[in-house]
């Protein structure tokens, strides 16, 4: 698997959380869709495999801001889904999964309003055609 852009899918929440400079905010228990990309060196295995290393190391630094939420104990990763591309298409990816804006959330380095959305339900319906609206074939991993 190469270059490429992805969606982790956590359980949890019912929780505040501090994340960063965002300071502390209030997450409703559901299922949280974050979009980020994996265009640098790695790849997508170097940046899906750091992002499934650090929910499974709670005492790790927090570099990003999905690492808050990996690292609390109220939110468990329960998915990944990947394709491959050089585009830069995480914000377009983003744009189109729907669910609740988590305002500011993983969007520093872009426009977009958030990179985390909020579901009530397992959101795979949601990521899938997301990734097809982009033109881009998927795959799912389940954790």
């Amino acid at each position: 698997m190469g270059k490429g852009i992805y969606c982790l899918v956590l359980s949890g929440g019912g929780a505040y959380v501090r994340v960063g400079a965002l300071g502390e905010r209030f997450f409703p228990q559901g299922y949280y869709v974050y979009a980020g990309s994996a265009l640098g060196p790695g790849g997508l295995p170097a940046r899906v495999g750091r992002h499934i290393n650090t929910a499974k190391s709670p005492g790790s630094k927090n570099h990003w801001h999905i690492d808050h939420l990996l690292h609390h104990p109220s939110f468990r990763l329960v998915a990944v889904y990947c394709a491959e591309t050089e585009e830069r298409l995480e914000c377009r990816l983003a744009r189109g999964l729907g669910g609740d804006e988590m305002v500011q959330f993983g969007c520093s380095d872009c426009e977009c309003t958030s990179h985390l959305f909020f579901f009530p339900h397992y959101p795979g319906p949601e990521i899938t055609l997301a990734f097809g609206n982009a033109g881009l074939a998927w795959t799912e991993r389940t954790l």
